[in-house]
């Protein structure tokens, strides 16, 4: 009888030696948990202006008005960008009635470094003035609109054949395969960029 009461006894000591342990383990894993989230309390403080003092409770809910307020600024901003197509697009596109010749002219290609040059050039040689630019590059590709003017105001070409020359021209450059073997050098696109660029 002895001899059981000391096993039965044996049995539940090492029983309570397991759960000892078994808390021990949940009472740490539990403090780090605690730890971690106070750590990433502490960085949100530090980012959140006047909250030194804020219960986790209000700190949690300026984080979320703060988050909410930088998505819809973000989605602000993002309604004015232009993303190039990914597809070559030649537009030009002159309003009904416009006695000044002013066209809008439009083409989405590759972006290359003599691009903006080459376009420069091809409204020069068809006597075109550059009224306004918006370039847009991104990811390798490039969206170019201009407003264009011809420089002469007694041009007697009508509009409809200038926008077909435009179009081929830009077409040319969208596709550079296209375009004749006439390669200038890089000192001379060096300077028409340059040109083109003091002349805008």
């Amino acid at each position: 009888m002895l001899v059981s009461s000391c096993s039965s006894s044996s049995s539940a000591m090492g029983k309570c030696v397991a759960e000892a342990r078994a808390l021990k383990v949940h009472c740490e894993a539990e403090k780090r948990r605690r730890e971690r989230i106070n750590r990433h309390l502490s960085t949100l403080r530090r980012m959140i202006p006047d909250a030194n003092k804020m219960d986790k409770a209000s700190l949690l809910g300026r984080v979320l008005d703060q988050v909410k307020n930088l998505k819809r600024r973000a989605e602000e901003l993002g309604k004015g960008i232009k993303i190039p197509p990914e597809v070559n697009e030649v537009i030009v596109e002159c309003p009904a009635g416009d006695e000044h010749q002013y066209l809008t002219a439009s083409i989405s290609c590759d972006d290359r470094p003599d691009l903006f040059a080459d376009l420069i050039k091809a409204f020069h040689d068809l006597r075109l003035r550059t009224i306004q630019a918006n370039l847009v590059s991104i990811g390798g590709r490039a969206q170019h609109v201009f407003v264009l003017c011809t420089n002469e105001s007694n041009r007697t070409e009508c509009l409809s054949s200038l926008k077909e020359s435009i179009e081929e021209a830009l077409a040319r450059i969208a596709t550079p395969d296209m375009m004749c073997n006439n390669i200038s050098s890089k000192r001379q696109r060096i300077l028409e960029s340059n040109y083109s660029i003091i002349s805008l």
